[in-house]
């Protein structure tokens, strides 16, 4: 896996999790174009080969903040085709993420605005620092949500709520977006990559095509009628019946033993 981006930190912190930390401090790490390619290609890499990556924890450098969204002393002076083509990058970057099938966490560290919030949003899901804080602020800038927020908001804090942090462009706190369902846990500011790491040493620990089988059906399900997502749980869970994993995880069972999957 390549680990060597301009904007991007990439560590491997221990066996099959990968920590992606967002490296723009100086810019509360706010994405510019480069970013937007780096984590597309980031992101497409895993796609295409996601070798022993078993879980991805995607956070930003210091404390400050998680991500500002969209670096807006680069656009100043953009022109109409200079900022479509941007954005284009921004898309890409956007539909790479939800196509990763490796399990993807969001450490939120601090402020998540704009398309930081959106990043975090494309994470399966969010632990937040108790110091966080979240905006959907595009409305005041004349523009709206473009890396997804319309459509993954709702999902998770109800459409009526959406609309009004969307419409609106309030900021919100970590605890309110535990108590909207949109963030899975708050924790210590401290804590926050301990508690991270310790949910992805628990996924990376289970077996990694049943794992990514299995975040693929949930994603059906938001998408399609009960049927249809049943009809691809059943073919996804077919995928499994001959795998080694799905032979080891029960001769384990058995034995008494941890399983030691192997992703086969």
């Amino acid at each position: 896996m390549r680990t060597e981006y301009e904007t991007l930190l990439i560590e491997t912190t221990e066996p099959h999790v990968v920590v992606v930390t967002l490296n723009r401090p100086e810019r509360r790490n706010a994405f510019n174009t480069q970013m937007g390619l780096d984590l597309a290609a980031f992101f497409r890499e895993v796609y295409v080969d996601p070798e022993d990556v078993r879980c991805i924890i995607i956070t930003g450098y210091g404390t400050k903040a998680f991500c500002a969204g969209a670096d807006l002393k680069e656009r100043d002076g953009m022109t109409t085709d200079q900022w479509a083509s941007q954005h284009a990058v921004f898309e890409q970057m956007t539909l790479a993420m939800m196509d990763c099938s490796v399990p993807i966490i969001a450490a939120v560290n601090g402020a998540a605005f704009g398309g930081g919030c959106e990043l975090a949003l494309g994470a399966d899901f969010i632990y937040a620092a108790t110091s966080a804080r979240f905006a959907q602020t595009e409305t005041r800038l004349g523009i709206m949500p473009g890396a997804g927020g319309t459509q993954q908001l709702p999902r998770a804090v109800g459409v009526r709520r959406a609309k009004e942090l969307i419409l609106t462009a309030e900021p919100f706190m970590a605890q309110q977006a535990y108590e909207w369902g949109m963030a899975n846990q708050v924790c210590d500011d401290e804590s926050l990559m301990d508690e991270a790491l310790a949910a992805a040493r628990k996924i990376a620990a289970n077996a990694p095509i049943a794992v990514r089988q299995a975040k693929k059906s949930v994603g059906i399900a938001m998408q399609t009628d009960l049927k249809t997502g049943y009809a691809f749980e059943i073919e996804a869970y077919n995928r499994m019946v001959s795998t080694e994993d799905r032979m080891e995880g029960v001769r384990a069972f058995n034995e008494k033993r941890k399983p030691d999957f192997k992703g086969r």
